[in-house]
């Protein structure tokens, strides 16, 4: 019986890369692991013909080998019986590839797990803070319920003067081996969890749980210069672990409120600023509010309306946690008076008549010596 191409087996090309190569045997072995599909012979069948594939074929060596010979230039790689699981060389790969569980499927299930300790849970909040907050950092404060070990029996979950049982299902393995064909699969004991042990009298104040919920206060320093959408990793401040184990993770998810006079771009800040006609022809020399204080700003004579001055580095952080800042952008707005005393209302017709323009409503030379003689 001629035996089938291994590129063909794991379906990629004989360009593909090693990485491809991985990616490809391991969708098959997940599709065709004998552990789920019990009682399918044909499926351990594929599992184990994808395992000879990536076995050569993972390998520089013995790949190039097979593309210049084919079957026959791998022979020797395997013995007269063909390929069998302990020659499968890449135990390595197996954790990265299907994880705890393929691991003890090839015998790392054999140790005891009674000592087994898990990772508190990541917690994941949201924080607001001002422009101002994100230009000086800020030292925070926030409170927060999580699980924390049990006081009474120090996260052990049994009643003080006691301690966990050897499991009697699995022996204190955490984990049940059966037989399917050439295989031994090693699942994890329903009794225990995989933990090993039993809790025969559990703690009254956690009932057996090791962890109860608690109302804490968190303390975590925000670098200057972070954005919305930044996360922040707060170590060690997460929920505590069971039996022991270690803590997990705070991350924090800043959201920067929109202020009241300033637009975000980056590091750079804008903002609009209102003058007058008369600091517009002039020119001025004024006082601008930026985010850390006020900032004189030279307006030259004839200055038009929405001009962008450009005071640099008043800005935020460049990055989160750097000295070094963006700029600040003043966009100047013409402000027009909505009334007028009369002495402001003569000025502004002068003005009118040198630039040839007569005011609304106002009647010119003309159309004054007109009424005069139809008056006459």
């Amino acid at each position: 019986m001629n035996k089938r191409d291994y590129y063909e087996i794991l379906g990629v090309d004989r360009s593909a890369s090693t990485d491809e190569i991985k990616r490809s045997y391991r969708k098959l072995a997940l599709k065709y692991h004998p552990d789920r599909n019990q009682g399918d012979p044909a499926s351990a069948e594929k599992f184990k013909e994808a395992s000879e594939a990536y076995e050569i074929l993972s390998d520089a060596g013995s790949r190039s080998r097979y593309d210049r010979f084919g079957h026959d230039g791998v022979r020797n790689a395997f013995g007269a019986g063909g390929f069998t699981w302990d020659q499968f060389t890449h135990g390595s790969d197996l954790e990265d590839i299907l994880g705890s569980f393929f691991s003890s499927f090839f015998g790392g299930g054999g140790r005891s797990r009674a000592d087994v300790r898990h990772r508190g849970r990541d917690l994941r909040i949201r924080y607001q803070l001002t422009l101002e907050e994100v230009l000086n950092g800020k030292s925070a404060e926030i409170q927060l319920t999580r699980l924390e070990l049990c006081d009474e029996c120090k996260g052990s979950g049994c009643r003080q003067g006691t301690e966990p049982q050897t499991c009697p299902q699995c022996n204190g393995m955490g984990q049940v081996r059966y037989s399917q064909g050439f295989l031994q699969i090693n699942t994890t004991c329903e009794r225990c969890g995989g933990e090993g042990k039993i809790i025969a009298d559990p703690c009254v104040q956690c009932n057996g749980k090791g962890r109860v919920n608690r109302r804490c206060q968190v303390k975590f320093e925000i670098p200057k210069g972070v954005e919305t959408g930044m996360t922040l990793r707060v170590t060690d401040e997460g929920e505590a672990g069971l039996r022991g184990g270690p803590r997990g993770d705070l991350h924090v998810s800043f959201e920067v409120e929109p202020h009241e006079r300033f637009r975000r771009e980056g590091a750079d800040l804008i903002c609009d600023e209102t003058i007058t006609f008369s600091q517009a022809a002039l020119g001025d020399r004024i006082n601008v509010q930026l985010l850390d204080g006020e900032e004189e700003l030279d307006l030259p004579a004839g200055t038009q309306s929405h001009a962008m001055f450009h005071i640099r580095g008043r800005g935020l952080p460049t990055a989160p946690g750097e000295e070094r800042r963006g700029d600040a952008h003043i966009r100047v707005m013409l402000r027009t008076p909505k009334k007028l005393n009369d002495n402001q209302a003569e000025l502004f017709r002068k003005l009118a008549e040198e630039d040839g323009h007569q005011p609304k409503g106002e009647k010119g030379l003309l159309d004054k010596v007109k009424d005069f003689f139809d008056g006459n």
